[in-house]
């Protein structure tokens, strides 16, 4: 499957069961994973975290080791499409019920995050497609993939949180509108007390400005 220069995905026919090998990142990495872990075992212990939490993300199967420094993990596949699949493929039309559904998308995304936040995490690379949704009983249902540069820590750092939302703001003008980018975070805000209004705006016109900042300098806007 498709994957970053840093790994190797594949999975069974059925989906059911992906296998990732973690390749090095460069000469170093067996001596950082001395003091913080190795990718696979953060990948493990932050899918289990996020468990724990009560948040959907993959339940890890098998793992070991390789020639070298490789690692592998096997784990559980999660039900749902990316947002970024959501937005772009399946609620293309901007009327009638496809509407409503991409707004009610957005809003319980919002609430999502806001909840993930509130518990205390900050995702690795919180890129839309990193964030499976799935529509079910009249509502959606998310999941969280690559978590392996994940952090837990009371409360959620704020550059932390910032960069998550700067992540998710990096959908291009096309996918959505300013309007619905508001949807999102006034959800998100809600789920958020421990922060005040201010706190809460300053963090999410930053992270708009970086996002744009980001698309202007790869010529996407």
């Amino acid at each position: 499957m498709a994957s970053s220069v840093n790994a190797r995905v594949a999975c069974d026919g059925d989906q059911a069961v992906f296998y990732k090998e973690f390749l090095p990142r460069g000469p170093l990495e067996a001596l950082k994973a001395l003091f913080r872990g190795s990718r696979a075992t953060r990948a493990r212990q932050q899918n289990d975290a996020l468990l724990s939490a009560g948040f959907q993300a993959p339940t890890n199967l098998a793992w070991g080791k390789l020639p070298g420094v490789r690692e592998y993990l096997f784990s559980t596949a999660v039900s749902g499409a990316g947002v970024t699949e959501w937005l772009r493929e399946k609620l293309t039309q901007r009327s009638g019920d496809a509407l409503l559904l991409r707004r009610e998308l957005l809003c319980s995304l919002g609430s999502f995050i806001g909840r993930l936040h509130a518990a205390g995490f900050i995702h690795g690379d919180l890129r839309t497609s990193n964030v499976l949704a799935q529509r079910y009983k009249d509502e959606f249902n998310f999941s969280l993939i690559d978590n392996e540069r994940n952090i837990c820590k009371q409360p959620a750092p704020g550059r932390g949180m910032l960069r998550n939302l700067m992540q998710l703001n990096m959908l291009l003008p096309s996918d959505i509108t300013r309007t619905d980018r508001m949807r999102f975070f006034i959800y998100w805000q809600r789920e958020m007390t421990d922060l005040s209004p201010l706190e809460a705006k300053i963090l999410g016109g930053r992270s708009y400005q970086w996002a744009m900042a980001r698309l202007g300098a790869k010529n996407k806007l």
